[in-house]
């Protein structure tokens, strides 16, 4: 059996490994880290949970010990997809370089320019960076790649995805054509392997186990969901979820719960929580340090579930995860083989659950077609009890709605009858011009507030008879409409009141005469 000792790593780096508690290597190791220390070009393929990080990072560091790295000239540089993945890079090579005097940077979003500057102006050997922020740093002018002489590109299926592509050929342009170039990832589809020749020169292919395959470790199961309908789908749902957290019982002591999107990961995690699970979000719409303290809780045990998005399904290195609960069947089928690897790490036993909806079949047949096997299906935990989120609470909040709703629709009729004939004229008031037939009034009533004047009239008239003036308003306190202002009627100035001053009135009755 081979061990650390035969594969020709530097003392300091065996050193470092022992003090970690690893004694023999996995196979992905013992196939990488031979070509790597030759100077050749490696394609690794193994199953997520299989120590890979390991397998690139030991060989660099021996490289590395000989020579020194100038100022914003970094001497090997790892790309990861994640903020999540690179940062766990970063810790690995702190362990197992903490006996050498190479020196890192880790260039991700959501931490400060001006921190990761300082780094690179003092010159590293190391550089881990995600794509975006480390072409933020070369269109600034801070970083000189023409120095880097090992080039590694973790979970590359997911780097050279479409979506990346350009980036990464924007950063293989700036760096020397001589460098040495590993790519490693846990599935390789052909596609993807051909780019992969573009970067590569004559690789060593390691593939350890047929890419795409899953974990022998990882019982699986499928729970096939239908929902009673539509707008009740999301709830029932989630009460199936806790209900096969329930089932697992004490079996369960942590787990990361998978959704397609962020918005369904924020409303799993608070649905958890109001029914008294210890459960918290991770997604990439959060800062960096709020994702930081979320991992740290869940690796310290201080929070029994993480619900994330894809975001925490490639490299994270949590080794006892006993469960993974996937809400939704991943989009892609080869993500179903990095979530599920988050369990039965390092030699454990785990537990992979999916709830699959009628809508995710199609989903369901590309992963079972990918994977090469049919995944057991499970029966439904709550068919003998109804979902608590599902029955209870709904109609009782539904109700009151739709009482409020009825009475808002009977305000519409109260609001047009107002304006019927409630003030209606003295009988005393005879001039007054009142509609003869009740069918008239009902027409009248019908048009708009703009063309009702006549009653506006009316009610002036009687006001002005009860020398009310002051509950007029300004513009019919003659008693007529604006239309019949400046007809004269006997010589009376009609629209200035009845107590208009003489001296005012003489003007317009001297016109009025002529």
């Amino acid at each position: 059996m081979t061990k650390f000792t035969d594969l020709n790593l530097d003392a300091k780096v065996l050193k470092a490994v022992v003090e970690t508690g690893y004694d023999t290597p996995t196979p992905i190791q013992v196939g990488a880290i031979v070509p790597a220390l030759e100077g050749r070009d490696v394609l690794g393929i193994a199953q997520t949970g299989t120590g890979k990080t390991a397998a690139f990072t030991l060989p660099m560091i021996t490289l590395l010990g000989r020579g020194r790295a100038r100022a914003r000239m970094p001497r090997s540089l790892i790309l990861a997809p994640t903020r999540e993945l690179a940062a766990q890079v970063a810790e690995n090579f702190d362990t197992y370089a903490k006996y050498t005097k190479l020196s890192k940077a880790l260039l991700i979003g959501g931490t400060s320019f001006r921190d990761q500057d300082k780094l690179i102006d003092k010159g590293v050997d190391v550089l881990i960076a995600t794509p975006g922020r480390l072409l933020d740093h070369l269109e600034r002018g801070k970083l000189i790649l023409t120095d880097v002489k090992i080039m590694v590109v973790d979970e590359a299926d997911r780097m050279l995805d479409m979506g990346f592509i350009p980036d990464i050929e924007e950063i293989f342009k700036r760096t020397p054509f001589t460098r040495q170039t590993l790519f490693f990832s846990a599935t390789m589809a052909p596609e993807i392997e051909r780019i992969t020749n573009t970067f590569l020169s004559n690789p060593a292919k390691i593939e350890v186990a047929r890419a795409a395959t899953t974990n022998d470790n990882i019982k699986q199961g499928v729970l096939m969901f239908r929902g009673s309908s539509k707008p009740k789908e999301p709830a029932e749902k989630r009460a199936v979820l806790r209900a096969l957290i329930d089932a697992e019982g004490d079996a369960c002591t942590n787990a990361i719960i998978f959704c397609n999107r962020k918005s369904d990961v924020d409303i799993v995690a608070k649905s958890l929580n109001k029914n008294g699970y210890n459960a918290a979000p991770i997604h990439g719409d959060l800062d960096q340090s709020h994702r930081t303290r979320t991992l740290e809780s869940f690796r310290s045990n201080e929070l029994r579930f993480l619900v994330a998005s894809d975001v925490a399904a490639r490299g994270l290195d949590i080794p006892a995860v006993t469960h993974v609960f996937n809400f939704d069947v991943p989009s892609h089928a080869e993500d179903y083989v990095h979530r599920i690897g988050r369990t039965g790490r390092a030699g454990r036993k785990g537990t992979a659950i999916m709830i699959c909806a009628t809508r995710d079949e199609k989903n369901l047949e590309d992963v079972e077609r990918l994977v090469q096997a049919e995944i057991q299906r499970l029966e439904n935990p709550l068919k003998s009890g109804a979902p608590v989120e599902a029955t209870a609470p709904a109609p009782a909040e539904g109700a009151p709605k739709e009482e409020k709703r009825t009475r808002s629709r009977t305000r519409k009729p109260r609001e047009e009858t107002v304006e019927t004939p409630k003030v209606e004229p003295p009988k005393a008031e005879a001039p007054v011009v009142v509609p003869d037939t009740p069918r008239e009034e009902n027409k009248r009533d019908d048009k708009p507030r703009e063309a009702r004047q006549p009653d506006h009239n009316k009610r002036e008239d009687t006001k002005r008879d009860d020398h009310k003036r002051d509950d007029k308003p300004k513009h019919d306190r003659g008693g007529r409409n604006r239309n019949d202002r400046g007809r004269n009627d006997n010589n009376k100035v009609v629209g200035l009141g009845d107590d208009t001053p003489a001296f005012i009135a003489k003007s317009f009755i001297e016109r009025v005469k002529k």
